[in-house]
């Protein structure tokens, strides 16, 4: 089984807001997911990123591997280097 974390898109039409999601690479965007680690809300100024670098961190130490959006907010967060 290939663990991502990766943004899973809620918020309405025109107004995307994204919670930080791990979850199988198998399943939908929008679907069934393992954990919730953070939020990303693109549309404030300075954009929004909150995430929660231990189980950050622990599930990159456990394998999961983050998509490229993912990967730049961790690094904006200091959790990745």
């Amino acid at each position: 089984m290939a663990v991502k974390i990766r943004l899973k898109r809620i918020g309405a039409k025109k107004t995307p807001f994204y919670r930080v999601v791990v979850a199988d690479s198998r399943s939908p965007r929008d679907g069934r997911f393992i954990e919730e680690i953070g939020t990303y809300n693109p549309l404030t100024d300075p954009v929004e990123v909150k995430i929660d670098a231990d189980a950050a961190k622990k599930w990159l130490s456990n394998g999961a591997q983050p998509t490229e959006t993912v990967r730049a907010l961790l690094k904006k967060q200091g959790v990745i280097v």
